[in-house]
Formats: structure tokens, sequence, C-alpha cells
């Protein structure tokens, strides 16, 4: 049964779509919920439909009295897990609780728990994408968008919930039937203080975990295998090579599974978009595990449609394809982008998020020059100095132009695939993918006109 919050006097930690999802969830179970919100009342999007409900905003910055009378205390994911007001929190005792900890709490049905450094979206949709092709009614949730706790609340046979390394830091209830660890790589290493530390995070998602569970992990990547290798149930492996017994891989574009009691292939995977082998493969490991049977697996993935700004070609003006992967938003990303182009020009940049960004050097081969948007185009400029071309530009827009320019002179692709976040300039990945998308295709009406 979900729990209940009847008595409760509950403090949620911002005022955005986590925050008012929380809110909402703890009325719904009873609890007295009050959301304190670092922004000024005017900018509070949510503020109307939380007063409607009647939640009390504290709005214009956190305050210890904001505590006074809390009994529990749940927080947003981007509030980082030492801000003084979950400090304030701890102090006085009072529980601190993310939202993987609440839904956790909140949900009575199985679920697939999926994280990684990459590809975290595209297989959480097409696990669930897989449990609906065998008749179950399942939702994704999670970091993909709509709210662990809320859909938890909600009637569904499972769920596939997202977990970003933020959701998982602040949990200690969350017991999958399957988790799944895609890879690892350096990554929001400005929030969590160490490599060690996002490791740790992602660790936790089969902390909970036993004999009668599964967790799902990756041969292809040595760091996430080493902290899948240490989970407490038993481990499916999945591969992009010819997987052995056991195991789930790839052999010629098709997805393979040598798992005993689901032989043979479960579908062809998009061998264009970079990380989608891994990703079909995980995928089918974890519903395989789940229990949905080789058809369903092999429909559900045949049915999948990926999510904007994933590796879609956007454009083509005079031979020239305008690549965008604006969600690769970290070096492991951008490498797996580059890796499937030759020659192309790079668009690369914005927030490093405190990650080194020299191994994009490693790439320099794929790449006929660079242009450099954002906070880290210094950075990058220096970093490409005398290996390509490499120049910058103050705006996407400006980047795609000039990108255009250069692609046409050397025959190869644009390619949008940052390694960075995009908050410096943008209010998230896809207003950069759009943006980017909307200048190419600018171009490519323009070329339609006749360059006029």
């Amino acid at each position: 049964m979900s729990e209940r919050f009847d008595g409760a006097r509950v403090l949620v930690v911002g005022a955005g779509v986590a925050g008012l999802a929380a809110a909402t969830a703890l009325q719904r179970q009873g609890a007295d919920v009050r959301v304190t919100e670092s922004r000024p009342a005017e900018e509070i999007a949510n503020r109307g439909e939380l007063r409607a409900m009647g939640v009390q905003v504290l709005a214009g910055g956190h305050e210890p009295a904001h505590l006074e009378g809390a009994t529990l205390v749940v927080t947003g994911p981007g509030i980082p897990e030492h801000a003084p007001v979950l400090e304030w929190a701890r102090d006085r005792g009072i529980p601190v609780w993310g939202e993987m900890e609440l839904g956790a709490r909140l949900c009575d049905v199985p679920y697939v728990a999926v994280t990684g450094t990459n590809g975290k979206t595209t297989v959480t949709g097409m696990v669930a994408s897989c449990l609906r092709a065998a008749g179950l009614d399942a939702v994704a949730c999670g970091n993909i968008g709509h709210a662990f706790p809320l859909a938890a609340l909600e009637e569904h046979d499972a769920l596939v919930v997202e977990c970003s390394s933020f959701q998982l830091r602040l949990q200690t209830s969350l017991h999958p039937k399957v988790s799944v660890l895609l890879n690892l790589a350096p990554d929001h290493l400005d929030w969590h203080g160490s490599f060690e530390g996002y490791a740790a995070s992602k660790a936790s998602i089969y902390a909970n975990q036993g004999a009668d569970d599964v967790h799902v992990g990756s041969l292809d990547d040595p760091r996430a295998a080493a902290i899948s290798s240490a989970a407490p149930c038993p481990v499916v492996w999945t591969s992009t090579r010819d997987p052995d017994e056991g195991e789930v891989g790839i052999v010629d574009g098709v997805v393979v599974s040598r798992v005993v009691g689901s032989e043979g292939s479960v579908g062809p995977v998009d061998a264009d978009r970079a990380g989608f082998a891994a990703d079909a493969a995980a995928a089918a490991a974890a519903a395989l595990s789940f229990g949905v049977d080789a058809d369903a697996v092999r429909a559900g993935l045949a049915s999948f449609q990926p999510q904007a700004h994933r590796g879609e070609v956007i454009a083509t003006v005079d031979g020239v394809p305008f690549i965008d992967n604006s969600k690769a938003t970290n070096v492991h990303a951008a490498m797996a982008a580059i890796e499937r182009v030759r020659h192309a020009v790079l668009i690369a940049g914005g927030r490093a998020k405190g990650v080194d960004l020299s191994p994009l050097a490693e790439a320099a081969p794929n790449l006929s020059a660079v242009v450099a948007i954002g906070e880290a185009a210094p950075e990058l400029l220096a970093l490409f100095e005398g290996i390509v071309p490499a120049s910058g530009a103050d705006s996407i827009e400006a980047a795609t132009a000039r990108a255009f320019d250069l692609a046409r002179t050397h025959g190869g692709p644009v390619l949008l695939a940052p390694a960075c976040a995009s908050w410096d300039q943008f209010t998230g990945y896809a207003e950069r993918g759009d943006r980017f998308a909307a200048a190419a295709r600018s171009l490519q009406e323009v070329a339609a006109r006749g360059g006029a």
C-alpha cells in the first residue's frame, strides 16, 4: 500500500516542476505542505497552482524559520545536498528525502529503474514500450518528465523510472524489480564534488535489491561494469558485440539474447544514431528480466520513437546534413556522437559542470573544424589549437552559419554535440537544439531560394 502522510507537516524545497509534483503527491496522501523557494514570488510559474491547492509558498529565499513545525523535508533534484536549507533540516533532526525516496514509498507496483551517464531517457522509453507491447499498462516516469511520486499514485501495472544521479543521492528505499546501469563517465562533478561521489550515487540504484531481482550491467564500459559487479542480485550483462551465454548483445545490427528462456533475435537497431545499439541491448535485457517475452520486446523496440535532440538529421543544405545531438551534455555523449561521423564540423560548448573537456581532442581525427560557444569556448579553442581549425561564435545562430560555411569546404556534416550543459545561454538542451534546428532550416530556405 502507498504510504500515507496524515498529520505530517512537510516542507518542499523548490517550487519548480519537481516541487509541484512532490507537493501534489504529499497533499493527496494527507500531508500539510508548505513550499520554500529561492526565487521571488513573481518569478514562480507554479505559484498560482500551488496556492489553489492550499499550499503556502514561502518565496524570496530559504530561511531557517521555514522549517518550524516541519516533520519532513522533500527536496527537488536541483538542490545540492549540502545546501544550507537541507543542512538546517539535518541539524534539527528532520529527515530529508528526494523525489526517488518519496516515489519509492508511494509505489506499490513493480518497477524498472534506469540510470547511467547517457542514454537514460532513451532506454526508459524503450523499456516502457516493450512492457506496453506485452499488454501491461506501463508508463515512463522520473527524470524523463513525469514525476515518480505522481506516477506511483496512478493506476498502472508497472513503472519504468529514469533516475538521475541527483535524484538517487537522497534515497534509501528504492527497490526496483530490475535496475539498469548503462554507463559511467565524469559528469555533474560541480554538484557531487568528485567522481567517486557521482559513482556512489549511481550505485545506490541497486542497494535494496535481492535474490529475486535483476540488475542489468554493461560490459562495454569498464567503470560501470565494476559497479554492476557488486550488485547484490543476479546480473544480466549487455554489450554491443556477439553475446555469450546469459548475455544480450548485438549481431549484425540485430539485438540477440542468449539469456536462458529467451534465446534468439529480438529485433534490429537504428545504427545511425549514436549509442542506440547499446541502448537497445540494455532495454531488451531489462524487459526480458522483468518477464516480458521476446515477441513483445521485438514489437516494443520496433514501435519506439526516440525523443528529439538525440542525433537526428534536422536539415540538409546543399548536401550538408545538420545533426542535432543537443542532449549530448557531457564528454561521454559527445564522443559517442563524434565517433559516428567523418569530417564533421563540431559545434560544442556551454557550461562544463566542472568536467575536464580534454578527452574531446581524441576525437579530432573525425573532425574537420570546431565552432565553440558559451562559457567553455575559451577552453575548447585552446584544446583544439594546432589540431583542427577552431573558432568561436557568440550565439547558436552564428555558430550554425559559421559551421555551414566550413562544412561546405570540407565536405562533412555539421554536428551539434556540445559536451556541456546549456544553462549559460539557454533554458535547457531542448531550447539549444530547437534554435540550432531553426537556424539550419533558415539556411535551407535561403538555399531553396537560390541564395537570395
